[in-house]
Order: C-alpha cells, then structure tokens, then sequence
C-alpha cells in the first residue's frame, strides 16, 4: 500500500502541474488584462503608462517566462494578489472555500442519507409500488434544472410564505447559527433534490445486480434474515460502482456549485471562480481552479482506498 500511496502521490503531483500549466495558459490568452480594463476605466492613463505598468506586473514577458515566475512563488504558498478584492488571494479563497464546504457538505450527506437506504429498499422487489416511486422520484430530480428548482423554492418559501430568507449567508446584524441555518434551508435542499436521482439510480442498480449472485442465494438457503442479507452480504460487495460514483460528487465538495450559488447569492467558491474568471482575477481564479482540482484528484484516490475497505479481494502493491 505504501507504494501505491506513493506512486499515486507522484501521479497528483504531475498533473497538478500540467493543469496548472494550461490554466495560466488559457487564462493567459484571454483576451484582455487587468491593465486593458484599467485603461478602460481611466481615460488619463496614456499608453506609455500602459506599458510601464504591463512591464511592472511582468505581462510583456512570454507566457511561460511568466509560468515560471507564478510557479515558482506558488510553490512558497505565494498564490499573487487578487486584483477584484484588493487582498492576496489566498485570504480571499479561504472564507469562500468553508463556506462551501458548509454548503456542498450537507447537502452531500442529505443526499447519500436518503438515497441510499431509498435505493436499497426499491432493488429488494424491482417493479413493486416502491421501485416504481423510487424511479419516478430519480427521474423526476435528474430531469429538474437546478434554477428552475431554485426559482420555484425562492418564490414558495421566501417570496409567498415568507418562512426562509430568499438568499444570502446571514442577515445583517445578526450572522447567529440559527440565522445561518435559515440561510442554508433553501440552498441545501436544491442541491439534494439536484444530485438525489444518479446516486438513487446507482444503488438500485448495484444492489439488483448484486442480490442475484449465487452467494446471496446461498445465504438465503442457510435462513440468514433479510437485513442481514441486505446490509452485510450485498451492500458491502454494490458498494464498489457506488464508492466511484460518490468519490466524483465528493472531489466537486471544494469547486462549488455555480447555479445554486449565483440563485442564492451564496458566496462559495463556485461563484468566486467565476466572479475571478469574468473580472480577469487571474491570481484568484488560478487558485480557484487548481484547489478544485486538486480535491478532484485526492477523492478519486480516496474511492481506490475505499475500494480495498470494502473488497478484501482488492490489493495495491
């Protein structure tokens, strides 16, 4: 195992750099800088000031001239400043990245909370009421568009009823735990809705495929009852598409969910990468961009761990 950490450390650690590469790349040949809109916004600066201050932030210098200076800081924990907040970037990605993590976390463990037992109970009879539900009910959230859901609990809840803030993180004045939970009620519940179908399908799908292998037959054969069958027999060996299925919904924790965010006038960081890219922060949407994939990288070697947890079969060397 100690070499499978290793080598798949190596492996995180090459493409990190690679994407790091193309990202400043396609950031790079944007059009515009952060110059170009300072001229924009100021009519006095002339072009000879254009090109002193383009000569001062290193933008006349080529492309991977400029690569090796951002890398070489980066690998400091320099990750530059941020143009749009006036801070170092860092400072400005760290309260956005808790913030999402608050908010795709708990609506990450609602999600596996109800589809799961959801979708173990519909595979023990396919084609019964409950199946039919557990389908209809998969479909129905994988067919919703995430505004359009957003939308429809905003003017219900906030906009007719008026029991939830219709967006935001906190009230002004306030920021109490129980006034950022109301803020959260509405955010939450859209992305569960949102992501309920797939990981419902999958563990239907799983547990059918695997309760009609013979050693569930056997096992019924000896008089095991049927949660024992269900939890300890079958779960465990479905568990092994699932785990794949989750660990990409868990890399996507850290990067955000852009619609929900922008609906709710969330701050996470799904909507601070996108701020950053539209406003030509490209210290911050750099590190944006490379933290998400990053985490990307961590939960896909995460699910190869958990596969050998949950397989003894399975054996890394």
């Amino acid at each position: 195992m100690s070499r499978f950490l290793a080598r798949r450390a190596v492996e995180i650690a090459l493409v990190l750099a690679i994407m790091s590469f193309v990202i400043y790349a396609l950031i790079g040949l944007m059009p515009g800088d952060p110059i170009d809109l300072m001229i924009s916004a100021d009519p006095h600066l002339t072009a000879a000031d254009a090109l002193r201050l383009k000569a001062l932030y290193g933008l006349d210098r080529p492309l991977a001239e400029r690569y090796w200076a951002w890398l070489q800081a980066a690998l400091t924990g320099d990750f530059g400043y941020s143009r749009l907040y006036v801070r170092p970037a860092l400072q400005v990605l760290l309260p956005r990245l808790g913030n999402t993590a608050l908010l795709m976390g708990l609506s990450f463990a609602l999600t596996l909370a109800i589809s799961w037992p959801l979708g173990i109970l519909a595979s023990r009879r396919p084609g019964s009421a409950l199946d039919n539900a557990a389908n209809f009910l998969s479909f129905a959230a994988i067919s919703v568009p995430s505004f359009w859901l957003a939308l429809m609990l905003i003017l219900v809840f906030a906009a007719s009823l008026g029991w939830l803030p219709a967006g935001g993180i906190s009230t002004i004045g306030d920021g109490g735990a129980l006034d950022r939970a109301r803020h959260l009620v509405l955010p939450v519940l859209t992305l569960t809705l949102v992501n309920l179908g797939p990981h419902l399908r999958y563990m239907r799908a799983a547990m059918i495929e695997t309760l009609v292998k013979d050693y569930i037959r056997t096992a019924r054969a000896k008089g095991a009852g049927e949660a024992r069958i269900l939890l300890r027999h079958a779960l465990r060996n479905a568990l092994i598409p699932v785990v794949t299925v989750v660990a990409l919904g868990f890399g996507s924790l850290f990067s955000g969910a852009l619609v929900t965010e922008t609906m709710f006038a969330y701050p996470g960081m799904g909507k601070l990468i996108y701020d950053s890219v539209l406003g030509n922060d490209f210290n911050l949407a750099l590190a944006g961009l490379l933290f998400a994939t990053l985490m990307t990288l961590l939960a896909n070697l995460a699910a190869d761990i958990a596969y050998a947890a949950a397989d003894p079969r399975i054996v890394y060397r």
